[in-house]
């Protein structure tokens, strides 16, 4: 940019140099031409007034720096300051000679061969009928030019210095301004009022690049976070899995080698049950939460919450009395567009957690109700509470506060994490409420 702009600088100065310099020199040549002119028709005049009233005579011992030539009226030439007049041609064919015998006064221009000379006569008519006519010879603009073409060099080389160095300046002082902003921070610099748009713009640029990089920088942690998240859980997986299976392996290697007693044998075939069941409800979990990461389509319809929450409380009833868990229900049927699979998943799974995760002779509360744009469904209990360094963490996939409480109730880890998924699914909102030792409320909300 600044080799442009010094190259454009320095054409520019030299383009106005030449053209004030033909400008002044034309205007010189002419003013000096004028008064070349004007002092010729002075000459002419004095001449005139000197040959009519001396004659002939008046020719001795005047100027010689002004040809005069006398002319009668015949053409023929009566006299000459430059040559004998005997010896001249008829004049009266020339041109200022004609204009002056038919108009009074005559003028012509005349030039030489090469051009680099110029003559101007200038003739006027006298009293007796006769010709007077005053010449000149001098330069023409191009011989003037040749004349003037060393200090013109000089002139000419001078103002080529000059208008290097002063492009050269110019161009830095141009550019300095723009060579020192700051492209982080460019609104922070005084730039020319005409570029401010561009700095606006480049501004703009900036940030616009820094909120993409905190987007690819968040989207890197949430990679980080996810594929810490499937090593996590895959490695949970793999230790699930491990446990019933090395229970089931176990006991049937002894049944298989005939190492059980005969009245221990049904209470292995019942451990192996157990374990398969828990083994196959383990798989179901991991299953039901892949389809959910994959937010694959799910058919909505209209349930109603209140309704389902009975159905499930009686389903549960037999595992609340047994642990003489009361659980009761308070709310109104309302009706919501949602995935009824995933609803019964919601609700069974928060009512079975906190009739498992109670005290015995605890109570659960189960509300299902509705607002003017909400359905809530709220699940309290009197139970064992969670401390607050665990809740942030209990809707983590294979999360347990008390691994051997966990292990005796049966639970694999995956219930709440279910609940959370479902619920983001379902786009509604999960809220948790706890103490140690009072108890637990989780409230999910639905817009609708």
């Amino acid at each position: 940019m600044t080799n442009r702009i010094f190259r454009s600088t320095f054409t520019v100065a030299m383009a106005v140099f030449l053209s004030c310099l033909v400008i002044l020199f034309g205007v010189l040549y002419t003013y000096l031409s004028n008064v070349q002119e004007n002092n010729l028709k002075t000459i002419l005049n004095l001449s005139a007034y000197g040959v009519e009233k001396n004659g002939i005579d008046y020719f001795d011992g005047i100027d010689k720096s002004v040809r005069l030539t006398w002319i009668d009226q015949t053409g023929k030439v009566l006299y000459d300051s430059e040559k004998t007049a005997n010896q001249m041609e008829n004049h009266m064919e020339r041109i200022e000679i004609k204009k002056a015998f038919f108009e009074g006064e005559g003028q012509s221009i005349r030039y030489s061969d090469t051009i680099m000379e110029k003559t101007i006569y200038r003739a006027k008519k006298l009293k007796d009928g006769t010709v007077l006519r005053a010449s000149t010879s001098h330069a023409t603009i191009w011989l003037l030019f040749l004349g003037m073409m060393q200090p013109i060099c000089i002139v000419l080389g001078l103002a080529l210095v000059l208008s290097l160095i002063l492009s050269y300046r110019v161009s830095k002082k141009i550019t300095r301004p723009l060579e020192k902003i700051d492209l982080d921070h460019p609104l922070c610099e005084n730039v020319y009022e005409e570029l401010t748009p561009l700095v606006r713009k480049i501004d703009a640029q900036n940030q616009k690049i820094i909120a993409q990089k905190k987007e690819l920088e968040k989207k890197r942690m949430q990679m980080d976070f996810a594929e810490e998240s499937r090593k996590e859980f895959t490695a949970n997986v793999s230790h699930e899995l491990k446990t019933p299976l090395q229970a089931i392996m176990g006991r049937a290697e002894l049944l298989e080698n005939g190492l059980v007693k005969s009245e221990d044998v049904n209470r292995f075939a019942n451990d192996i049950h157990k374990e398969s069941t828990r083994l196959l409800a383990l798989i179901e979990d991991i299953l039901h939460l892949s389809r959910l990461d994959e937010n694959s389509p799910m058919e909505l319809s209209q349930v109603d919450m209140y309704a389902m929450c009975e159905d499930e409380i009686k389903g549960l009833s037999v595992i609340a009395e047994k642990n003489q868990i009361e659980i009761q229900l308070l709310g109104e049927h309302n009706r919501l567009s949602a995935v009824p699979q995933l609803m019964k998943e919601i609700i069974h799974n928060l009512i079975e957690n906190a009739v498992k995760y109670n005290k015995p002779g605890g109570k659960v509360t189960v509300r299902a109700y509705a607002t003017e744009d909400k359905s809530i469904l709220s699940v309290s209990d009197t139970g064992i509470g969670i401390a607050k360094e665990h809740q942030s963490h209990i809707f983590e996939r294979f999360y347990r506060v008390e691994k051997s409480h966990s292990k005796a109730t049966g639970g694999t880890g995956l219930g709440l994490s279910i609940v959370k998924h479902a619920v983001h699914f379902m786009h509604g909102e999960i809220h948790l409420e706890s103490e140690v030792d009072i108890g637990t409320t989780i409230t999910v909300i639905f817009h609708t």
